[in-house]
């Protein structure tokens, strides 16, 4: 069983063919349309979607697969008890990564952080119970906020850590501010979620996942895939 299973986010479409539960290959391009260029994509049996984006879903619905298509929503079944208290504001990557990280870590309970546009870190236990989480600003975010609400911080790009605590310069200063400041938020909040869970894996991924993973305290197991996993996951489960 060839399933295809498509995370469309807010800067990419990342996707990936499985055959029935094993990843076989990923991809990410920037449009919906240059998607339909994968010569693969027509070869498959089923396909599921998750998508944030208003526009795009229309032209993947238009590729024939030959099984079952699913536009995951809150209504959609899932392998977990979803404990969100408004299912449909949730956003379906978060709902993906979870099942994903309870797939992967089925005797542990987890925390995912998913650093991208903005960071989520959502928490399923062991026993398949989606508790909710939190959702903060990515690191591109706060460095365009600063710019972008104030006449006279400068648009700051990224970079790597070690970043001086205190910076000397204001692009510096703005650099420790994001840089440091978010791993001591997420820090914070792996330190708060250990407490809770005495059986906790912390599992990364997003498009920040590499700056993380070199610079939290706690262990951290990164599948960039995680979504696309769970999502698969999903689309098994529904087939």
């Amino acid at each position: 069983m060839r399933n295809l299973a498509i995370d469309m986010g807010n800067s990419a479409v990342k996707y990936a063919f499985f055959n029935g539960p094993a990843l076989a290959r990923t991809g990410q391009v920037s449009t919906p349309e240059e998607l339909l260029q994968e010569p693969e994509i027509n070869a498959v049996d089923n396909i599921i979607l998750s998508s944030v984006r208003t526009g795009g879903a229309g032209l993947i619905k238009k590729v024939s697969a030959a099984g079952t298509f699913i536009t995951l929503d809150y209504t959609t079944p899932v392998p977990l008890q979803n404990h969100y208290l408004t299912p449909q504001t949730l956003g379906m990557d978060r709902l993906a990564a979870a099942v994903g990280a309870n797939y992967l870590f089925p005797d542990f309970d987890c925390l995912v952080i998913d650093a991208g546009t903005c960071i989520t870190c959502d928490y399923v236990d062991a026993e398949k119970n989606f508790r909710g989480g939190s959702i903060s600003p990515g690191l591109q975010m706060k460095f365009k906020a600063m710019h972008t609400f104030t006449q006279k911080l400068p648009l700051v790009e990224m970079t790597t850590l070690p970043v001086p605590l205190a910076g000397r310069t204001t692009a510096e200063a703005m650099q420790s501010g994001v840089l440091n400041g978010t791993v001591a938020e997420l820090n914070g909040i792996i330190a708060a979620y250990t407490e809770k869970s005495e059986k906790l894996v912390v599992v990364l991924c997003g498009g920040d996942a590499a700056f993380f993973e070199t610079s939290l305290k706690a262990h951290i197991f990164a599948v960039p895939e995680l979504v696309l996993i769970g999502l698969n996951r999903i689309l098994n489960y529904n087939v």
